[in-house]
């Protein structure tokens, strides 16, 4: 049986502004009903992506297609989308249940079908009992869920979701990233949601495109891009990392340049000669402060600083190959790190080490 169409793909898309490329060459397949994110730093593109796709401005070069049809040239209105702004974009006038029937209404949706719609939509983002308020006399969390309202009871293909929390508090932003997800998988629509938090994405996201400099530097899921990242810039964009640049030295085996061997697995250095130049990373999470079990890595430091951060204590180790960050899970109470100047050793498993190319100042 024939495959359906993605939701969305991107072919070759391109947007220069000037002699700017803000998007330079970007190719992507969204499968229908994921819930997808577009992740980066300030100025990456994610933003002109998701205008693109929306229909706000238009590609320099290249295709964008709506469930297989081509939508190049077509404005927002004529594409089967719907976008939730960081702004929220209310109509002030208007109250909530007008604000989310308005759509309807241009459509001529009967009164009947109209009401029901309207009804399911705020039940669905739980704001049964809003109905006569204007949007002044809502609080930023409640304005959100109208606005969200109102965009899904178009039933729209795809909802573009331009940093819908980034005006939020942290408390209410957590809550309703587990809102979304939940929306999400509840009524089936593809979500493509831009986000410079990586924490944000990771939460809610099936997929994510990591953005950087208008290109897709890594597209995965959460657990590949965090565990398995393709180069330094994702390694460092998703949680901090520990990179040390060495040469390989043979199967799974690099020499850092410090002098110290390090394992990792074989199959990371397919295709890197001998002596080739490389980056070995370890997330914090993953060293134990303490002696290694026989096939582990080490390396010997002192601690430089700790801080207690709550779910865990940061300790920041000085070693021959740079300074280390480790976690240390505060699992017991009252348990205190090792003081300023202690001498230690580092241990972590081959298996917890991923290889990127080297940073070019490392290079």
């Amino acid at each position: 049986m024939e495959e359906s169409p993605a939701d969305v793909r991107l072919v070759d898309v391109v947007k220069r502004f000037d002699d700017v490329a803000a998007v330079d060459g970007v190719s992507l397949e969204i499968p229908a009903g994921s819930f997808f994110a577009l992740l980066g730093p300030s100025g990456c593109g994610k933003t002109t992506t998701l205008r693109m796709i929306g229909g706000f401005e238009e590609p320099t070069e290249g295709s964008i297609h709506l469930g297989g049809t081509n939508v190049v040239g077509l404005p927002p209105h004529r594409r089967d989308v719907n976008t939730v702004f960081q702004s929220y974009a209310l109509f002030p006038h208007l109250t909530v249940w007008e604000n989310v029937a308005f759509g309807l209404k241009r459509k001529r949706v009967g009164r009947a079908e109209l009401r029901r719609r309207v009804g399911e939509a705020m039940e669905l983002v739980a704001v049964t009992g809003l109905e006569r308020r204007k949007p002044r006399q809502l609080s930023g969390g409640q304005q959100q869920r109208i606005a969200l309202a109102r965009a899904l009871v178009n039933h729209p293909r795809v909802l573009l979701l331009d940093e819908p929390l980034g005006a939020l508090d942290l408390k209410l932003r957590k809550q309703l990233q587990l809102e979304l997800k939940r929306i999400q998988r509840d009524v089936g629509i593809t979500f493509v949601h831009v986000t410079h938090d990586q924490e944000e994405a990771m939460t809610m996201a099936d997929q994510i495109a990591v953005m950087h400099r208008g290109r897709v530097e890594q597209l995965g899921s959460p657990t590949d891009l965090y565990e398995r990242p393709a180069t330094g810039f994702v390694a460092a964009f998703l949680g901090i990392s520990n990179l040390l640049t060495g040469r390989v030295i043979g199967s799974g085996r690099v020499r850092l340049d410090a002098g110290d061997e390090v394992r990792v697995r074989p199959e990371l250095l397919n295709g890197r000669g001998q002596d080739a130049r490389v980056a070995v990373g370890i997330r914090p999470e993953k060293i134990r402060l303490g002696p290694p079990t026989e096939a582990e890595n080490t390396l010997a430091g002192t601690v430089r600083e700790s801080a207690y951060v709550g779910v865990s204590t940061q300790v920041v180790v000085a070693t021959g190959a740079g300074d280390i960050t480790v976690y240390v899970q505060n699992a017991q109470p009252g348990a205190a790190p090792p003081p300023p100047g202690s001498a230690l050793l580092l241990s972590w498993a081959p298996e917890s080490t991923f290889v990127t190319e080297p940073t070019e100042e490392a290079a």
